[in-house]
C-alpha cells in the first residue's frame, strides 16, 4: 500500500511512502489482539483495594449475650460480619493484576491492529512537525488542517519530541506517542493514526 506524505497544511508534498504488507497487510489475529488489549488493561489497574477483615477491625470481643435462654441465635462478638459496622467476609486485598505476554504474540497483535487500520483507510503520513516552543493553538490548527481534530487522532512521532507532547497535552482527544511506545490498545482506540515520516520509518524498521 502506498500513501501520500502530507505537509502540516494538509496538502500533498508529492512524496509517497510504501507501507510493507508484512506489517500493514497481514490477516489479523483476533486472539492475539484480545490478549494484548487484556494485558494492557490489566497493567493499568492499581490493585490497591482493601477492606478490613475480622482480625483487623477494632472492637470488643465480649460475648453479646448468654448462649441459651434468650430465644435469639448464638452470636460471636460485635465485629461479626452479620452486624452493621462489622468486618467483611473475604474482602478485597491488594494484588498485582499484571501478567506477561510472549514477545511474538505482542508483535503479532500490534501488526494485526495496524493491518486493521490500514484496511479501513485510517492511516495518514505527514512531514515531521517542527515546533520551536509548546503551542496548543498551533497544534490544534495542524489537526484541523489534516481534518482529524474531532476523531481521536494518535500522532506517532519518531523520537520523543517534548514540544509536540506539551502542545497536545491539554487536548482531550489527541494523543501523542513515540513509535517505540506504540501498543495494540492505543492503535485500536485511535480514530486515525497520524504518522510523522520519522515515526513510520522507525516503526517499520523495528517490526521488520
Amino acid at each position: 500500500m502506498k500513501l501520500e506524505v502530507l505537509n502540516q497544511e494538509g496538502n500533498t508534498t508529492g512524496r509517497h511512502f510504501e507501507l510493507p504488507d508484512s506489517i500493514f497487510g497481514v490477516e489479523p489475529n483476533e486472539h492475539a489482539v484480545y490478549l494484548a488489549v487484556k494485558q494492557y488493561n490489566a497493567n493499568q489497574r492499581q490493585g490497591t483495594h482493601k477492606s478490613k477483615e475480622r482480625s483487623e477491625l477494632s472492637g470488643s470481643t465480649r460475648k453479646l449475650h448468654k448462649q441459651k435462654g434468650t430465644g435469639g441465635s448464638r452470636k460471636g462478638d460485635i465485629k461479626s460480619p452479620t452486624f452493621k459496622g462489622g468486618a467483611r467476609v473475604f474482602g478485597p486485598r491488594p494484588r498485582d493484576y499484571s501478567f506477561s505476554l510472549n514477545k511474538k504474540v505482542k508483535a503479532l497483535a500490534r501488526v494485526s491492529a495496524l493491518s486493521v487500520k490500514a484496511a479501513k483507510g485510517q492511516i495518514m503520513i505527514i512531514e515531521d512537525l517542527k515546533i520551536d516552543a509548546p503551542s496548543t493553538k498551533s497544534f490544534v490548527q495542524v489537526l484541523k488542517n489534516l481534518k482529524v481534530d474531532n476523531i481521536k487522532p494518535l500522532i506517532v512521532t519518531g523520537d520523543y519530541d517534548q514540544n509536540v507532547y506539551l502542545s497536545s497535552r491539554n487536548l482531550q482527544k489527541a494523543v501523542v506517542s513515540a513509535a517505540r511506545d506504540l501498543n495494540t490498545y492505543g492503535i485500536l482506540n485511535a480514530g486515525k493514526l497520524v504518522f510523522f515520516e520519522s515515526g513510520i520509518k522507525q516503526l517499520v524498521e523495528e517490526l521488520n
